[in-house]
């Protein structure tokens, strides 16, 4: 039934993006100086989770290496990455320049000296979930060495600028700026079909079930390629020769499941501490949070961060927000949503 597997995968990259033509085109542009030898601006790339945020990123520096020689590229989760020396650790072991370098003993600023020393080519850096920089100075490190391009992608632009100081906020603020949309039903369906004609046999999925997935996503592709990719997986192994409704009906419960699942197990330690708090002692509102967070960490970090915590955990389905933002509380999501798929 899987005709190729990579096709189906979160993080595949495919030869060609549906729907989002204008986002493509002006990230392309904003990267174009590099081609030339010259200094890029910064990229920010905002939108909501699903929103193909990381692929069109990653597709067009894809786009761009295919057509320039001297063009290099690194991709850095800053969520799993999410102090300054794993940030810049991550980029010059992508360099092939950490040889000598000591995870306990070297310094950033050896760290920083090494990209400032760096004579390869020219290099875009994808800085993913850059909100989630315990110390976002490092963005102001690379926005200063002209030998690097960088594309901050983030949910929301104001949730990255919150984190920065005043020198970069300026610099940040006259970045450029691609904002990207949920997907609507139709186009989820677009890259679905996609998927399955490339990914799957031919007539094992109908047009029916995919806009049912498409729909049962709500606008975001991330699951809803899960699901077509969970599905298709368990009727393989069940010698099937179709997706049926009911496998699909599972598979939408199962993918969001282990959505829920890799995003709890991306939360940063202090992340962890948080979402922990509000599982136990939930639903409480960001002071009384922080409240218990500082009585259970030696070094707490501030008001306005932990609410950043709470906020990405709302936008990933692991919190719900409830109230006003003067009364807003949070509380647990026991499950996933039911599926809407039959």
């Amino acid at each position: 039934m899987i005709r190729d597997a990579r096709v189906l995968r979160a993080g595949f990259v495919p030869r060609e993006v549906e729907h989002r033509d204008a986002e493509v085109n002006h990230l392309s542009s904003v990267l174009e100086p590099i081609t030339n030898g010259e200094p890029a601006d910064t990229a920010i790339v905002t939108g909501p989770s699903g929103a193909g945020k990381t692929c069109i990123s990653q597709f067009v520096t894809e786009r761009l290496r295919e057509e320039v020689l001297n063009v290099e590229a690194t991709y850095v989760n800053c969520w799993r990455n999410y102090t300054r020396f794993r940030t810049l650790y991550q980029i010059l072991d992508d360099l092939g320049a950490t040889i000598d370098i000591h995870r306990q003993s070297t310094p950033h600023d050896e760290l920083v000296d090494r990209l400032q020393q760096y004579e390869g080519p020219r290099t875009v850096v994808i800085l993913d979930e850059v909100d989630q920089l315990e110390d976002p100075s490092v963005i102001y490190d690379l926005h200063s060495l002209p030998q690097f391009a960088i594309i901050c992608i983030a949910n929301k632009e104001e949730e990255l600028f919150s984190r920065v100081d005043d020198r970069l906020v300026s610099r940040l603020r006259s970045s450029e700026h691609v904002r990207m949309d949920k997907y609507h039903d139709e186009q989820l369906y677009d890259i679905l079909s996609a998927r399955a004609k490339w990914g799957l046999d031919e007539d094992v999925i109908t047009d029916d079930q995919l806009y049912r997935i498409a729909d049962a996503a709500a606008g975001d592709a991330r699951l809803a390629i899960g699901v077509l990719r969970t599905a298709a997986s368990k009727a393989d192994r069940e010698n099937r020769e179709r997706i049926t409704d009911d496998i699909l009906l599972d598979s939408a419960e199962d993918a969001r499941a282990q959505i829920k699942q890799k995003s709890l197990d991306s939360l940063t330690p202090h992340q962890r501490v948080v979402y922990d708090i509000v599982r136990e002692h939930g639903p409480l509102g960001p002071s009384e949070i922080h409240d218990h967070y500082t009585e259970e960490v030696d070094d707490p970090r501030t008001k306005r961060t932990v609410r950043s915590y709470l906020s990405k955990m709302a936008q990933y389905n692991l919190l719900k927000a409830e109230g006003t933002s003067r009364d807003r509380e949070y509380a647990i999501i026991e499950s996933p949503p039911a599926a809407t798929t039959t």
